[in-house]
């Protein structure tokens, strides 16, 4: 990557009166300024080979970056061995439908503790990842939100050394709830960028996979997004830390006012 990329989770809001397909969500947000969407395959992966061709058109025509938050029901650390095919089968759907689209990174959360130890879920979940082929897609692995899921940034981290077709997907504002409000300064997100120089080289810098929005949380950590505003979290910081160590990347924005709070973090970059 060449530079930081700003843009959405899903489909733009607009004035609420527009109802949007991918291929104008893509041509709007384009005309507003942001570079790129996150197609949610949460429930299911809803690039077709009915829909594919007018989303890729659309994908080249506006120099667009497209990636993917793969499937709710992933887990490479169920009990059962069933549940672990299937899951590595949903990873791979996600990976065959954004390829269709000439996506580049899919996203998910790699598993959850349950009964195991935490030293046993990783290597489960490493043993899973290992499994699956590259297939000119980055498995992200995504930081969680809560410290009783697995996700943290040093699981994350290790895992990505580990196997080398899988690569971090950091969700600040779910280490700031996952730490119950941690991330308060400048030096808060330049430690996280920092160990992330240290563990994975500069290349994973200028390679970033990031989620952010505005957060609330308690005491066992999130709980639901919130416009950059109502929320506590610091957003201008993570800025000037971004534009510091220089990242290259995505930032997919996940606000519930999408695009407003997208172009909030793109336009305070840039006045940096």
């Amino acid at each position: 990557m060449d530079k930081l990329l700003f843009g959405i989770s899903g489909l733009p809001i607009g004035d609420g009166t527009q109802k949007f397909t991918y291929k104008s969500g893509i041509e709007y947000l384009k005309k507003l300024g942001l570079d790129a969407m996150e197609l949610p395959f949460v429930r299911s992966v809803n690039i077709t080979n009915k829909n594919q061709h007018e989303v890729l058109k659309s994908k080249i025509d506006n120099e667009f970056y497209l990636s993917a938050h793969g499937s709710y029901f992933i887990n490479l650390n169920a009990v059962e061995e069933e549940k672990q095919e299937k899951s590595l089968e949903r990873i791979l759907q996600g990976v065959h439908g954004l390829k269709k689209v000439h996506g580049r990174s899919l996203v998910f959360h790699p598993g959850f503790y349950l009964e195991s130890s935490k030293e046993d879920t990783f290597n489960k979940i490493k043993e899973n990842l290992l499994k699956l082929p590259y297939l000119d897609v980055d498995y992200r692995l995504e930081t969680t939100g809560k410290a009783t899921q697995f996700g943290s940034l040093e699981e994350i981290v290790s895992l990505c050394k580990e196997v080398k077709t899988c690569k971090p997907c950091i969700d600040f504002s779910h280490l700031h709830a996952r730490y119950n409000g941690a991330l308060k300064s400048y030096d808060d997100f330049a430690k996280i960028l920092q160990y992330i120089k240290d563990e994975l080289g500069y290349e994973a810098l200028e390679d970033m996979h990031i989620h952010i929005s505005g957060i609330n949380y308690g005491a066992k950590g999130e709980k639901n997004h919130l416009p950059f505003l109502e929320s506590d979290f610091n957003f201008t910081a993570a800025m000037k830390a971004f534009k510091t160590f220089d990242i290259k990347g995505c930032i997919v924005c996940e606000s519930p006012i999408l695009e407003r709070d997208a172009l909030l973090l793109k336009d305070t970059y840039i006045s940096l």
